[in-house]
């Protein structure tokens, strides 16, 4: 941030979760830490929107990577497909994200093409936090 007020521009992205949106039991000090996460983007994007720097925030639900194989195992260890299933039926579009669909929204925000824009919090969830 220093080095992005100095030169009065910049764009600052800090990501979460679709978790910062709704609630789940058993896992408070989760979903706490990325509700966090919006009310330090809001902050920051007002202590330094004067000075030319955006602040705003990416909130993807489950994507298709190894980090969930990883979780569907620990969920479900004798049918993670089970588990992934199950998932992706929480996801109104009934699938999981993919890297491409959080990058871009990322490169959209870093470009000057978002210039306006801060103090924003992004869903990239399929709708799952609009239910």
């Amino acid at each position: 941030m220093p080095v992005m007020l100095e030169n009065s521009r910049g764009s600052i992205i800090n990501t979460s979760s679709v978790a910062g949106f709704i609630g789940a039991p058993g896992v408070a000090p989760y979903i706490a830490s990325k509700h966090a996460v919006i009310g330090l983007t809001k902050t920051a994007a007002l202590e330094v929107a004067a000075n030319g720097v955006r602040v705003n925030s990416v909130h993807p639900s489950p994507v298709n990577t190894r980090m969930m194989r990883s979780l569907e195992a620990g969920m479900s260890p004798d049918d993670a497909n089970a588990a992934k299933e199950a998932q992706e039926k929480a996801i109104p579009m009934q699938r999981y994200g993919e890297s491409d669909d959080i990058a871009k929204l990322v490169l959209f925000l870093a470009s000057d093409d978002s210039s306006f824009i801060t103090g924003a919090q992004y869903r990239v969830d399929g709708g799952m936090a609009a239910q």
